[in-house]
């Protein structure tokens, strides 16, 4: 592993990119549905600490003592996480994975290969990131999955998007826990200019 010496170390948002890397991890395994899929839902903790562990570790120069301290892990977990291989993980996605120690290796690939997606320009995410900025307790992103899905759901997406109608027929299905996010279109102002006022927009009328 390359250390970064304290002059490379670059000026970087943790959060936000590690939250970025997380929910890049999330679109690479196919989004929260495809987790209930394989009946993974204890994959969210495990995603977002290896997440936090990459951008950590690649962003911010921090050793594996010194993540672990920071995200209260143990130094082998951050050391399964870091050393994961990113080419074994499809193998890994298509067995139902149970075990913690396979679990954290799988998480670890994923968020190396979601890191470097983002590195190399492939992340549309920025705004799920900016979305999330104003939550108080980190915890809170484990609870959020309708964002994640609508971003998912909307891509491609001309904006600005001038009625409910225009976004309909790519939303069927998505739920704000009890709620279909299509009835919720329908009580949005329009236009609605791009994907991160569109979040706003719903989560004020919920």
């Amino acid at each position: 592993m390359v250390i970064l010496k304290p002059e490379e170390i670059k000026e970087v948002d943790i959060d936000a990119l590690a939250t970025r890397v997380f929910l890049k991890g999330l679109e690479i395994l196919g989004g929260p549905k495809k987790l209930i899929e394989y009946r993974n839902l204890t994959w969210l903790p495990s995603l977002m600490s290896a997440a936090y562990s990459v951008v950590l570790f690649n962003e911010a120069g921090k050793t594996e003592d010194e993540i672990a301290e920071f995200l209260g892990l143990t130094k082998n977990t951050v050391r399964n996480i870091l050393r994961a291989n990113p080419e074994a993980v499809k193998k890994k996605l298509e067995e139902e994975v149970k075990d913690e120690e396979t679990r954290v290796h799988t998480a670890g690939a994923i968020a190396k290969l979601a890191y470097q997606e983002i590195k190399e320009g492939r992340d549309y995410l920025t705004i799920f990131a900016e979305y999330l900025k104003d939550l108080s307790d980190k915890s809170q992103a484990f609870e959020v999955q309708w964002p994640v899905e609508v971003l998912v759901k909307i891509k491609g997406t001309d904006f600005p998007v001038k009625s409910a109608e225009e976004l309909k027929e790519k939303l069927t299905g998505v739920k704000v826990g009890e709620k279909e996010v299509v009835e919720i279109l329908e009580h949005l102002d329009y236009p609605i200019e791009n994907p991160a006022e569109l979040l706003h927009k719903i989560r004020e009328k919920i």
